[in-house]
């Protein structure tokens, strides 16, 4: 069995839109922290914290250090992770939209197919023909419940501006082919489904028109569905014959969730 992981990190090295940050505690920082939280509790306790007095010393601990700590501070959309209908808008066919703590658990466990779309250019769409001649090259005939992941070659851009510039987005034909087969989730390796931001609002603001804003979020409340957004290394995958497993992360009433997506290939 091999295990490819098919997920971006959440990198505060990285570039991104919205504001990251990860603060770190150091081994050694940790003393003082834990003296800190500690004291504080009391008003007696903060007195003599302020005062230079401390309840555990280094010299007390193994090396003199304590446990490190990460504090983030994160948009939800960082690193790879999983849109539901609530991200999309506030209903969904009519019902209320769904949250990412909602997303069953049993649609992320399921057999994967890959489409390689690296001919699509960066201001181009990935159509419903496109999904199709990627299924007859490869001799596959999807199934209800697959999920689809779409490789186009983007998550090479990670870490510069350029990842959230250049990039295909989907047509809703497209969207709408793989939901009429049944399919509930799909995946792209680039930072959005819809085409990047440049390009949405050019066409937005020389023709008027809303249509070109965000038209494949927005057909989310349409539609149902389940997308996984940023994923990697999907050029290391077969077209077919593997698990993809894809758990969010459970945070309470949110859009989307982090997720670990990994691919599993038997043999």
């Amino acid at each position: 069995m091999n295990l490819i992981d098919l997920s971006l990190p959440i990198d505060d090295q990285a570039f991104e839109v919205h504001p990251l940050r990860i603060e770190r505690t150091s081994h050694k920082e940790g003393v003082e922290k834990v003296n800190k939280v500690i004291m504080s509790r009391t008003p007696e306790g903060k007195k003599d914290y302020q005062a230079g007095k401390r309840i555990i010393k280094k010299e007390q601990l193994p090396g003199g250090e304590f446990l490190s700590l990460e504090m983030i501070y994160s948009s939800v959309h960082s690193g790879t992770h999983m849109d539901y209908s609530f991200h999309y808008g506030s209903s969904s066919e009519g019902r209320p939209s769904k949250t990412a703590d909602e997303i069953p658990l049993e649609l992320c466990y399921k057999d994967g197919v890959k489409l390689n779309l690296t001919h699509k250019k960066k201001e181009e769409v990935i159509r419903a023909d496109d999904i199709k001649k990627g299924l007859e090259k490869i001799n596959y005939t999807l199934k209800p419940l697959d999920i689809v992941l779409l490789y186009t070659g983007s998550d090479k851009l990670f870490g510069g501006p350029e990842y959230f510039l250049d990039y295909p987005g989907l047509d809703l034909s497209a969207i709408d082919y793989l939901l009429d087969k049944g399919i509930k989730v799909f995946g792209v390796d680039t930072m959005g489904i819809d085409r990047p931001y440049k390009f949405m609002m050019k066409d937005f603001l020389e023709k008027g028109d809303p249509k070109f804003l965000w038209p494949a979020h927005f057909h989310g409340r349409k539609r149902e569905f389940i997308h996984i957004e940023r994923l990697a290394n999907l050029g290391n995958l077969p077209d077919y014959g593997f698990k993809v497993i894809c758990f969010p992360i459970r945070i309470r009433k949110t859009g989307a969730a982090w997720a670990r997506a990994v691919a599993i290939i038997k043999g």
